[in-house]
């Protein structure tokens, strides 16, 4: 099955370009198909079946996976399924009882309010060369809902600070251009006017925006220590990742009565039902804003 497994990978890197997260995820959301059917004596695609799987996904659900990692399994598998099928590998749709309805329980992106994004915009020392190219990153990634790879990866060559513009690389190195808003824009001016070239002295030239202090490409690992880092000290004790910045800004723009497609093309998503789940968050609000303040709710 690790042959089938790698031909398929391949494949969908050649013809639908998934960023190299995305194929790593898949590889192994089936590899632990693979290893839980070998120690069951299950070695060969056409001995897999529908109540096989079945119980696999059962014994992530046992072992508490949460909801949003069996979603993200299921729809490795089925398209495992499809792709076996189609190329003759196996006769039978061993995705065929996975439940459909299964991403309903995917929870709500988790989001800040407006008076937590603007205390974590507010820690970074501005007058050091390393808090201004923190602040350049928060103020960029929630301003413009970056995801935190394409934050990392971005070049000087992708600003347009004088149109207002950020061209990120996505998911399959689609490009998108995404308006910044004029604290961005100004912080960024300032950073590249000031703070790059001092993080960048005698060091080996890199194309990359953000620096780190030996002159190199900052990592998403890093980013996302100093994201910890600001939460706590802004006092917010929710578990709070880069994403929940991506999350926000697509909230908050909903909020303010953004058109959901313009929403979409903001955030690179290909389908309209990845940016839907933002209304959701949307409704949510309003209810527990009506629970609250209702005499009758």
């Amino acid at each position: 099955m690790i042959r089938s497994l790698n031909v398929f990978i391949d494949e969908l890197n050649v013809e639908r370009g998934l960023s190299t997260n995305t194929l790593s995820a898949y590889r192994s959301d089936i590899t632990q198909l693979i290893t839980w059917c070998s120690e069951r004596k299950v070695t060969d695609i056409t001995a897999l079946t529908p109540d096989l799987v079945t119980a696999f996904l059962a014994s992530l659900y046992k072992r508490r996976c949460s909801g949003a990692t069996i979603v993200r399994k299921t729809t490795a598998l089925r398209m495992f399924a499809a792709y076996a099928c189609r190329e003759g590998m196996t006769s039978v749709d061993f995705s065929a009882a996975l439940d459909t309805g299964t991403q309903t329980g995917r929870k709500l992106p988790q989001v800040l309010t407006s008076a937590e994004i603007t205390k974590l915009l507010a820690l970074p020392d501005r007058n050091t060369h390393e808090g201004l190219r923190n602040a350049a990153m928060l103020e960029l990634m929630y301003g413009s809902g970056l995801r935190v790879s394409e934050l990392v990866s971005l070049k000087e060559s992708d600003l347009d600070l004088h149109s207002g513009l950020v061209r990120p690389f996505g998911k399959g190195a689609k490009e998108r251009q995404v308006p910044m808003g004029d604290a961005s824009k100004d912080c960024l001016e300032v950073y590249l006017r000031n703070s790059r070239p001092h993080l960048a002295a005698g060091k080996p030239a890199v194309p990359n925006l953000f620096l780190n202090t030996r002159g190199g490409p900052v990592s998403r690992v890093w980013f996302w220590g100093i994201i910890k880092e600001y939460a706590k000290a802004a006092g917010i004790s929710r578990n709070i990742t880069p994403h929940t910045l991506r999350h926000s800004f697509a909230t908050h723009l909903l909020s303010g009565g953004a058109d959901i497609r313009a929403i979409q093309e903001m955030l690179g998503h290909v389908n309209i039902e990845t940016t839907q789940r933002y209304t959701r968050v949307d409704v949510t609000r309003l209810r527990e804003a009506f629970n609250k303040a209702h005499p009758r709710a």
